[in-house]
């Protein structure tokens, strides 16, 4: 494993633009904490954000994570031209006639997904902790280190992520092109869930969008939008302004291990056509 990860960062360092992608990502997850210093002063109203919760432990862990979680794009740009490179500088071919088994191959690119989807955990939780020990009004152990099942699904929905984008790839060779495919592929579910709503509003299953959700939750995307699901309505203040117009907000936000089963199937489902179309494509 250990040798595997290395000829994948030695090509990585080498690599320009991943690097600045990846500082780029990197600096993106820090700026979470710049959001502690926004502020409205409108006349006698003043508003800080920080002041709202969001950094209360517990709930920073579902915040912060599902924050973070919206930069992997970036990161997903280095999977994927990682991939690409591999056919346009023909080291992919190069690694195969130096001994390097295809399985081992699609092992290292794995292994390089892994390895961004931890740095990135432990980066979010390393934020995270600070914040909230600077912010929260709760720092007791017990509370500071419960609901970390936030960062094992932010883990997930990374190592899901960039499987998909190492898929598209290895599948269409150009990383515009896969990243385009991934475009298109969430677009379609978008559409296709929209199609579902339309279709059945006049049914009589009961809650439509219940419905719905029960059927898309099987899909890629989908699913690992699931397992970290939006935390502002969770808020106090929010929560408390729904009640006051008669609004109902309250909902599970926690994580699903229907959604963590299905993610992990998607992600063993995308490494293993990796492998298969690698091994079938004449190189």
């Amino acid at each position: 494993m250990l040798r595997l990860l290395d000829i994948e960062f030695h090509k990585l360092k080498h690599n320009r633009a991943s690097r600045v992608l990846s500082i780029i990502y990197f600096a993106l997850l820090t700026s979470i904490a710049l959001i502690a210093a926004i502020k409205f002063d409108i006349g006698p109203v003043q508003f800080h954000l920080a002041d709202q919760g969001i950094f209360n432990f517990p709930y920073i862990w579902h915040f912060n994570t599902f924050m973070a979680a919206i930069f992997k794009f970036f990161l997903l740009l280095v999977i994927v031209s990682m991939m690409a490179n591999e056919y346009s500088n023909k080291t992919l071919k190069q690694n195969l006639i130096d001994g390097l088994s295809k399985k081992e191959f699609i092992l290292s690119k794995f292994y390089t997904v892994l390895a961004f989807a931890a740095i990135s955990t432990v980066f979010v939780f390393v934020v995270s902790l600070i914040l909230g020990y600077v912010y929260s009004d709760y720092n007791e152990f017990a509370i500071v280190f419960s609901d970390l099942e936030y960062l094992f699904a932010f883990f997930l929905k990374l190592v899901g992520f960039f499987s998909f984008g190492l898929f598209m790839g290895i599948l269409v060779k150009r990383s515009a092109f896969a990243v385009g495919g991934i475009l298109v592929w969430f677009f379609a579910e978008s559409i296709f869930k929209g199609f579902l709503f339309w279709k059945f509003k006049d049914s009589d299953f009961g809650d439509i969008g219940d419905k719905v959700n029960q059927f898309m939750q099987f899909l890629p995307l989908e699913a690992m939008s699931n397992l970290i699901k939006e935390p502002f309505t969770r808020l106090n203040a929010v929560q408390s302004v729904a009640k006051q117009v008669g609004e109902d907000l309250s909902k599970d936000f926690s994580v699903q291990y229907t959604d963590v089963i299905i993610v992990s199937v998607w992600t063993f489902i995308f490494i293993y056509l990796s492998y298969r179309l690698l091994k079938k494509r004449d190189l």
